[in-house]
């Protein structure tokens, strides 16, 4: 997409049609915050309990389990 717009000189509408993407797609950018400290806690429960799954390791995050 990029490469058709600066090697190219497409324009960005025209880009995106030519690979069926919406151009509001293209555009996007998330506004989420950044979750590394929860994805830090969960390795470090997934290797404690490595038989637990996703479900149970949600519980211990949330301190109901």
């Amino acid at each position: 997409m990029t490469w058709a717009i600066e090697e190219k000189s497409y324009l960005q509408a025209k880009a995106c049609a030519l690979i069926g993407l919406a151009p509001e797609t293209f555009r996007y950018v998330s506004k989420r915050g950044s979750d590394n400290a929860v994805r830090e806690r969960l390795r470090e429960l997934a290797h404690q309990r490595r038989r637990f799954g996703y479900r149970r390791l949600h519980l211990f995050l949330t301190g109901k389990g």
